[in-house]
């Protein structure tokens, strides 16, 4: 089953292409099938459909019904192996 992740920054350009990078990296090096999408914070809301996985670098509300981690560490470099962890089993749970 294709995995959907929404990849959510301020403006949804720039960080959320370098993060939408390493989650397709690390998506792919594991054989998920998946579809990476960007958008920015503003437009989050109407965005969520079908969405199994929420991964931002912007504060972001956890009332949404879709799982959300920071991938504050894909950007500082600090905790990217527990980031990729914690991206692999939130999909795993999300069927």
């Amino acid at each position: 089953m294709k995995k959907r992740v929404l990849i959510v920054c301020g403006s949804g350009i720039a960080t959320s292409t370098v993060v939408a990078g390493k989650v397709r990296a690390l998506l792919g090096k594991h054989g998920i099938e998946h579809e990476v999408s960007q958008t920015s914070a503003a437009e989050l809301r109407g965005r969520l459909a079908g969405i199994d996985l929420i991964v931002s670098t912007t504060a972001t509300p956890r009332d949404l019904g879709v799982p959300v981690v920071s991938a504050l560490p894909y950007i500082t470099g600090v905790g990217a192996d527990r980031l990729d962890a914690e991206i692999l089993a939130k999909l795993q749970t999300s069927s």
